[in-house]
Parts: C-alpha cells; structure tokens; sequence
C-alpha cells in the first residue's frame, strides 16, 4: 500500500484522543507513540514535543482510519500494540511479529549476554563452534548469536512452520541470513549431524504450567501462541527434555542455557544435577531480581 499523508493538527488530535481512551482502558498511553513511531514519519523527539502538530503532512503507512481501527483492536481485543505494528525493538534489531510468534521480551536478551559471558570466562574456542536455538520463534536468539558471535555457524529450530518463515524474514533483512541455518522440526531432532559437535544450546522454551495459561494477561493468552507458552502440568515438561536429550548434542565443555519462569530455579537445577551430564550450574536473575535463567556446562 502507498504511503498516506495527514496534516500533523489532525495527527495530533487523533493522539491526544488515543491516549485518553488508553488511560481508560488501563494501557498505558506510551503505547500510542509506541505504535505511532512504527506507522508515522515521526520520531521520539517529535512526539514529546508535539513540534509535528504544526507540520503541513505527516506520511502514515496506512490511512488514519485504518490506523484507528488498528488502535480499536488494541483496546477492544487486546491484540498486542507488536502485532498491530507487526514489529518490536529487541537488543539492536527491529524485529518483524505476527501470531505466530511470541513477542520477544526484553529480559530475554539476557540469554545472549549470559551466553557471552560463559565463553570469554571459559572456553573462548566455543565463540566459533555450532550453536542451537531451540524453538527459535521470531529468531530472535539465534539473532542475537549470530550478531555476538559472527565466525560461529548458528542453527535455528521451530516446529511451526509459520514462526520459521517470520525467523527466516528476519534474519534477511538484517543480512543475517548467511551465519543462520533453519529446520522445522521439534528440539534436536533436525540436528542428528550435530551430535557431540555443539558449542552451545540456547532456549526460551514453553515454561508455563498449562493451567496457568488461560489466566495470562489477555494480550498473551488471546493472542500470543499457546504452542510457545505451555509447558506442561507444570510447566518444566519441555525443560526436562532439553535437560535429558541436550548431552548428546553438546561437546565437552559446551554450554547448556534456558530460560525460565521465576519460581522453577530450584527444580531446573536439580533436573541438571540430577541428570549428571553438567558441571557449574548456575542459576541467574532477571532484571527484577527472579530466578529466570539457568546455564551449565557439559561435562
């Protein structure tokens, strides 16, 4: 579709409309910058501001209807502003989403830093080994590897067809196409010729216990693939394959790394201790201060 143009007065009254119908809908109101900065030519600057309410024609990528009755689905249905924008900010990408994906949360590029941060501390020949991204989604981890570790090959697997498709978009468009290989398939399964030969596995599993889900925050139970959210009775069923399967993928030395949903700290631990296959298990927090991540290495 071509480009619209409104007059930025117009813009502005549509704004200030926005955000008092996010107040009373209990969103916050950032979001309507948030989604304008995705459809208009405007930046932050001029947003908080105003300085566009003065400009002749601002360019939108749709009409400012159909912009409105984007924002409607937002506050009627909940759709996630990601989705309704069909991108998300995460580490230095622009990332596309749709729902087939789940919107990458920013704790999440945590993984990468954790990531990093075990090879320099160890084994820095591991920086230029295979790596896995398991249920890769968006692709935003095997992104983040390929970005952090750009002589090592990265392999991306889903098993939806349709987050594949979003993940290989993305790794275009960011002309990292070239470092990433992806497989439709469940966990290791593509990766039969990479047995024993991986640096390191990283994963956002499904890690909420499927009683939970219906209870989620409308924008993630309504929208967001339950494919992706539900791990199980309680919640660890798709960690504790990982926890069994992933020795027989990983090198000596190579680094096991999850996510996880606070709370399941001291249960993933013990599945890893237990499972006797991993040495330095370390369990870290988020940006809150909750157990989210646990990394360990292959003995």
């Amino acid at each position: 579709m071509a480009d619209q143009t409104v007059s930025g007065l117009e813009l502005w009254h549509w704004r200030k409309e926005a955000q008092q119908q996010a107040v009373q809908a209990g969103i916050s109101d950032a979001e309507v910058d948030w989604l304008l900065r995705e459809i208009a030519d405007i930046d932050r600057l001029a947003l908080r501001l105003e300085s566009f309410k003065d400009w002749s024609e601002v360019r939108l990528k749709v009409s400012l209807n159909d912009l409105g009755q984007l924002w409607q689905q937002r506050l009627d249905l909940r759709v996630p502003v990601q989705y309704l924008a069909g991108v998300t900010s995460w580490r230095r990408f622009a990332l596309l989403v749709s729902p087939a994906v789940l919107i990458p949360r920013p704790e999440t590029e945590s993984l990468i830093d954790l990531a990093v941060r075990a090879v320099e501390q160890g084994e820095t020949h591991l920086k230029q080994g295979h790596w896995a991204d398991l249920g890769t989604g968006s692709g935003a981890i095997a992104l983040g590897l390929a970005d952090a570790f750009p002589s090592a090959p990265i392999h991306a697997v889903d098993v939806s067809v349709e987050a594949l498709a979003i993940a290989q978009q993305n790794a275009q468009r960011l002309n990292l196409n070239q470092h990433i290989q992806f497989y439709q398939g469940a966990w290791f399964h593509p990766l039969e010729h990479l047995r024993g030969k991986l640096s390191g596995m990283v994963s956002n599993p499904p890690y909420i216990p499927s009683s939970m889900v219906p209870d989620l925050q409308p924008e993630v139970a309504r929208h967001e693939p339950h494919l992706a959210l539900d791990g199980g009775p309680d919640g660890l069923d798709c960690i504790r394959h990982l926890v069994a399967t992933a020795p027989d993928y990983l090198q000596p030395g190579g680094i096991w790394l999850i996510e996880m949903m606070a709370g399941q700290g001291e249960a993933v631990e013990n599945l890893l201790k237990q499972q006797g296959s991993y040495r330095n298990i370390q369990i870290h927090t988020d940006f809150a201060g909750l157990d989210r991540f646990a990394i360990a290495h292959r003995r």
